[in-house]
């Protein structure tokens, strides 16, 4: 990195450069002089947009090219949304901050006339592309036809009316980061609806061995949403899942305790195994990792294995 130049790799959708943006005000603010430039990068995530996610492999698709760039140097910085990012990390890098969490919440966008999620007809057509998703709202409707559905926030509300949806399932931070909170029509409880590991809060990943970044970025650090982050990362980590697989978790930080509920599910939502752990936040990975041992014992291998084809290896 020059002096008083630091180079941001990001996507190159709406919702990824206002993630990108909002780092880059922020240390422009923090660091008089400091001039950040941002690198628009093409991921695979990006390129295919016509096939389920769940069938091209979850792991890395919005964040391997970005991480081969950070790697070769053309960039000192990656912004991610944490619930895209997979649990190894390329040798050499780190996630050195978990900014604060917006809502994490799902959210479901209704078309015109239905009030709430309740109120959807039987056999209503609802997009997503989450198997998470899906097996949840299958779970307490499984009358409901899922619909899967690409694309950026943008593109999912436009073929929300384009393609006859009567709703789709959105994540709330996406669309109140991006000004489209009027769009939504219910935000769904994290009790009927667990959030994806990390949903809300933004990764910053360097390479390891840069000091000098890592001096500038240290103060975006949220140290409460960075132990919550940890546990349900923790949790991802044992059960071997990417982003795009029916698993669902949610850390809850209060004072030096966090509570951890997690899920697994099978794809038609019929099983559903849930649980909730607590303890202290310098334990969270360890708490992470055994509330997904109590669900493995309970069940849940069985359903990854469907999923999978195989179960969690042995810890």
């Amino acid at each position: 990195m020059k002096k008083n130049l630091l180079r941001i790799g990001t996507r190159a959708s709406m919702l990824a450069l206002w993630q990108a943006n909002w780092v880059r005000d922020r240390l422009e603010e923090r660091h008089t002089g400091l001039e950040v430039e941002l690198v628009k990068i093409r991921t695979q995530g990006d390129r295919i947009l016509d096939t389920p996610l769940a069938k091209i492999g979850g792991k890395g698709l919005f964040v391997k090219e970005i991480e081969e760039a950070l790697l070769d140097g053309r960039v000192d910085l990656a912004v991610h949304s944490m619930k895209d990012v997979p649990t190894l990390l390329p040798a050499g890098l780190e996630l050195r901050c978990t900014t604060e969490r917006e809502d994490a919440r799902d959210v479901v966008v209704l078309r015109e006339g239905v009030a709430g999620f309740r109120d959807l007809a039987p056999k209503a057509r609802i997009g997503t592309s989450s198997l998470r998703r899906k097996a949840q709202l299958l779970h307490y409707r499984p009358d409901l036809e899922m619909i899967d559905l690409r694309g950026n926030v943008e593109t999912r509300l436009r073929k929300l009316e384009e393609e006859g949806l009567d709703g789709i399932v959105l994540a709330a931070a996406g669309l109140k980061r991006l000004g489209f909170e009027n769009r939504i029509s219910e935000c769904l409880a994290v009790d009927f609806c667990l959030p994806a590991i990390g949903q809300g809060a933004l990764g910053l990943e360097c390479r390891i061995d840069d000091s000098q970044t890592h001096a500038l970025l240290d103060f975006l650090h949220h140290p409460a949403t960075g132990y919550a982050v940890a546990a349900e990362r923790a949790f991802l980590h044992r059960l071997e899942g990417g982003c795009q697989v029916p698993v669902a978790a949610h850390g809850r930080v209060e004072g030096d305790r966090i509570q951890l509920e997690g899920l697994v599910a099978s794809p038609d939502g019929r099983q559903l195994i849930r649980d909730r752990i607590e303890g202290p936040v310098s334990e969270a990975g360890r708490i992470g990792t055994a509330l997904a041992e109590d669900l493995l014992r309970r069940g849940a291998a069985e359903i990854l294995t469907e999923v999978y084809g195989r179960a969690p290896r042995p810890a």
